[in-house]
């Protein structure tokens, strides 16, 4: 076990970035005592939850710096873009905004530029950066967070720009600050890293092999979050149902939900993502039987082909996979289900993607996330035959999101004159007149209200059903 133990970042090592970050904030503070103001850092998150938690960190590192944080990345001493390497979209629009900061860095040589997170893990990109963006000055993975510190220390003293090489089996570091931007609704990762290696996915040669937070770790985090009001938190992890098959005892997901679940309070515990491989009816029965466990589950299906499945290296069937789901629904008769799709995988053929439709029209999700399949170099999936054309892959896509529409609508439809337990996240994008938020199974409720309101629950009737939202009205207490 002294392997699993080598995966956590010393206290000797903490210590050393600690005198890092201490031998920043001295120039820092010089900074402001010249200038009259703080130096100003501005990061940018591309994709899932876990980039997010990870920019949180970040931010709480470059706040232990000395640094401000400003949305104006113009008017900044650091900028830090965190990637997504999921799909190419999201790493296209990282470059393009990295092509972007060179004026930026013109008019300012002082700025710091870094780039972080899945992106830059991948050996060709780290080398596309590296030359095609000089004005870069550090790049780091997800396994190297805990050094940002020393790695800027070195750039700000004059140091050549850094390039880091991930470690496959990655690291945990505890203790890192962390700037949450949401005081009520938090993320917490569980653990890092996934062993799965569907043959479409990228995030095993990026994130690490898996690796678990103690216990005691994650309880505690947890528990703070809740005595300092946090209201929702989510548990992350690629695989959260791998959880603990690292740990010296037998400990898995389901015991940590019940420890977490034990906390006194108001809140809710949501989590994700769950593998149906490793999804169980324990799983199960510990959210039908928790407190605070939101009555939700994202099981990420990704085609309804037990052929394509298999090219995607999922290792369970249709079969199996709706057996799980029928038994939660049967367990928990409010679950809301959402799962994710991948449409034109390699040698996906009409009938293939006909099973996907019946998939759907048999599991009933409340929603889904639907992508198009996207190749990521250096995944198996990539250099398979048969690669479908966008053409036929979007005419598919639209198929799919007419019937899963249809089904959202209905499920939505049932929501109609009940009262929901509301979280109210804050004012709607699209209305400043409105409050959202989301009730138990996530569903976003609208509705009109005070400000004051906001991080709090409250009751709310639904008197509209759409699509992708419930309308309501609220009960005063």
């Amino acid at each position: 076990m002294a392997e699993q133990h080598s995966r956590f970042v010393s206290e000797k090592e903490l210590d050393r970035q600690r005198a890092f970050i201490e031998k920043i904030r001295k120039r820092t503070a010089a900074f402001t005592a010249e200038k009259g103001r703080p130096p100003y850092y501005h990061i940018l998150t591309f994709g899932c939850q876990q980039n997010e938690a990870d920019s949180e960190i970040l931010s709480g590192l470059a706040t232990e710096m000395g640094y401000c944080e400003s949305e104006d990345p113009a008017q900044c001493e650091l900028i830090v873009i965190n990637t997504c390497a999921v799909r190419e979209h999201a790493e296209k629009r990282a470059l393009s905004i990295t092509g972007q900061l060179k004026h930026l860095k013109a008019a300012n040589p002082a700025m710091k530029i870094a780039i972080c997170g899945c992106m830059v893990s991948q050996e060709h990109r780290r080398d596309d950066i590296k030359f095609r963006y000089p004005y870069v000055d550090i790049l780091f993975g997800t396994d190297k967070l805990y050094r940002f510190p020393e790695y800027l220390s070195a750039r700000l003293d004059g140091g050549k720009r850094s390039f880091s090489i991930p470690d496959s089996e990655g690291t945990i570091a505890e203790g890192l600050p962390v700037k949450r931007k949401n005081a009520f609704s938090s993320y917490v990762s569980v653990m890092y890293g996934c062993n799965n290696f569907c043959t479409y996915c990228i995030v095993p040669y990026v994130r690490g092999r898996e690796r678990s937070r103690r216990p005691e770790d994650v309880v505690k985090e947890v528990k703070t979050l809740v005595e300092a009001g946090c209201r929702e938190i989510t548990l992350l992890g690629q695989n959260v149902n791998s959880y603990g098959k690292d740990l010296e005892r037998p400990y898995d997901f389901s015991d940590l939900l019940k420890e977490i679940d034990a906390i006194e309070g108001d809140f809710w515990i949501r989590f994700m993502t769950s593998h149906p491989k490793d999804a169980s009816k324990k799983l199960i029965d510990t959210i039908a039987d928790g407190r605070h466990i939101a009555h939700q589950l994202h099981l990420p299906l990704q085609s309804g082909s037990d052929d394509v499945l298999k090219r995607m290296n999922r290792v369970y069937t249709f079969a199996q996979y709706q057996e799980l789901a029928a038994y939660a629904n049967e367990r928990i008769s409010d679950l809301a289900m959402t799962s994710d799709i991948i449409v034109g995988f390699p040698g996906e053929s009409e009938d293939d993607f006909a099973k996907t439709l019946e998939a759907l029209s048999a599991v009933r999700f409340d929603s889904i996330f639907s992508f198009l399949y996207s190749p990521r170099k250096g995944t198996p999936a990539a250099s398979m035959e048969d690669q479908i054309g966008e053409a036929v892959k979007k005419e598919r896509f639209e198929r799919l999101l007419q019937l899963q529409n249809s089904i959202s609508k209905e499920k939505n439809d049932r929501c109609e004159k009940s009262v929901q337990k509301v979280l109210v996240m804050g004012r709607s994008k699209t209305d400043d007149s409105t409050l959202t938020g989301r009730n138990e199974q996530n569903k976003l409720v609208h509705f009109k209200g005070s400000d004051s309101l906001i991080g709090r629950f409250v009751r709310i009737k639904i008197t509209k059903a759409e699509t992708f939202a419930l309308f309501g009205e609220l009960e005063e207490d």
